[in-house]
């Protein structure tokens, strides 16, 4: 990575105003994963062992629209950053203005301070200049270590790049290291996987690995409109008509590369305990049923896919993970993966559903690296450029 990253940096004595991604899952006021606050903690302990004057925070969490709602608040997350850090960290109601600038100025020597959610501006999406500045007025320098909205130009990323010298974070760097890497300079064979709901959402992805992988593996709910495209009837599966087109062309294009599921597990109703049967993707779907997920002849295939690949890169599930009867295939996917990295493959997870489906396949610590950022690590795969890592003070 040819930008700037902590490693260039000097912390001591400096106000440092990072930005993170705590944009963490709540129940109620119960944080139910903090594996990106777990995500964010190297950085901040490297900052912190070079005696900062202090440490402040920024973060978003859910999608507030420029309004403050303590639905959305980000105070449960300074008590379980602090258990983490094994150091207090102190909670601002406001991410600027006197609140923010008064609790960092009473900040001890070294003090850690979590800001309000920057999303209750509606200037944060926007990158509104003034609030930018504002920002920017809490710190000496700044670390951008929130890979997870690094496609996205906000004034707490981009913004606050302007006043400041911007280098990236530890966290910043693995996640553009591997995923740069993957798609650079792979080690081979390269299989590429893709699942979720719709293709219209990774056409661009798709056109993008087509030209770079020895196989693209299709499932979810996205390979419907394949099927659909072939002529092969969905019943009430979730096809997208007006990608079908688009779908067509893409299987020309993709030829032998482009692998789809031959089997498929079926529902009469979109619930665990819905009557299914297995079926052949040929035959069809019947009226009234719908896919829910791959069958285990299509597990098998992708299986040999998957065996003795040396890169392998993971966006999407291969069903309606979160029900159990609907989660083998995409948990059958998840062991290939542990399996291809203990056999010395490099694999990566792109964020989102595929992280959240690792996660309850139990085998987290057996993957390479699973990234942060869902939209951000799909944008990369595309080959686009990130603003918030353009804005990084090159080396």
């Amino acid at each position: 990575m040819n930008k700037m990253t902590v490693r260039d940096a000097t912390f001591s004595g400096k106000r440092v105003l990072v930005r993170v991604d705590f944009n963490v899952p709540l129940d109620g006021t119960t944080i139910t994963d903090d594996t990106r606050i777990r995500a964010a903690v190297p950085t901040l302990k490297y900052i912190l062992e070079q005696n900062p004057r202090s440490v402040v925070l920024m973060s978003h969490l859910g999608r507030p629209k420029g309004e403050v709602n303590p639905k959305y608040s980000l105070a449960p997350v300074a008590p379980a950053l602090a258990a983490l850090l094994g150091k207090d960290v102190t909670f601002a109601s406001d991410c600027v203005g006197e609140v923010a600038e008064q609790a960092a100025a009473n900040l001890s020597e070294g003090g850690v301070l979590l800001l309000e959610n920057t999303r209750y501006y509606k200037g944060e999406e926007k990158n509104d200049p003034e609030l930018a500045t504002k920002m920017a007025k809490l710190g000496d320098i700044f670390v951008n270590d929130a890979f997870g909205t690094a496609h996205r130009a906000h004034a707490s990323n981009v913004g606050v790049s302007a006043h400041l010298t911007a280098v990236a974070g530890l966290l910043m760097e693995k996640e553009i290291d591997y995923l740069a890497t993957a798609l650079e300079s792979p080690k081979r064979p390269f299989i590429a996987i893709l699942g979720g709901a719709k293709v219209s959402d990774k056409i661009a992805v798709i056109e993008a690995l087509l030209d770079k992988v020895d196989k693209l593996l299709i499932g979810g709910g996205m390979a419907n409109t394949f099927f659909s495209a072939q002529g092969i009837a969905m019943g009430n599966s979730l096809v997208e008509a007006d990608a079908v087109d688009t779908a067509k062309g893409l299987l020309e294009k993709g030829g032998d590369t482009l692998v789809l599921p031959v089997d498929a597990v079926i529902g009469d109703a979109f619930q665990n305990d819905a009557h299914t049967q297995v079926i052949s993707v040929e035959a069809g779907v019947p009226d009234e049923w719908s896919i829910y997920d791959i069958g285990s002849k299509t597990v098998a295939l992708f299986g040999q896919s998957l065996h003795n690949a040396k890169t392998i890169v993971w966006n999407g599930p291969m069903g309606v993970f979160e029900m159990s009867n609907f989660a083998k295939g995409t948990n059958s996917i998840a062991q290939f993966l542990a399996d291809e990295t203990r056999n010395g493959a490099v694999t990566i997870i792109g964020g989102g559903d595929s992280a959240a489906a690792i996660e309850n396949s139990g085998l987290t610590d057996q993957i390479t690296h699973i990234s942060t950022g869902g939209g951000a690590s799909l944008e990369m795969l595309e080959g686009k450029t990130l603003p918030g890592v353009t804005a990084l003070k090159d080396k």
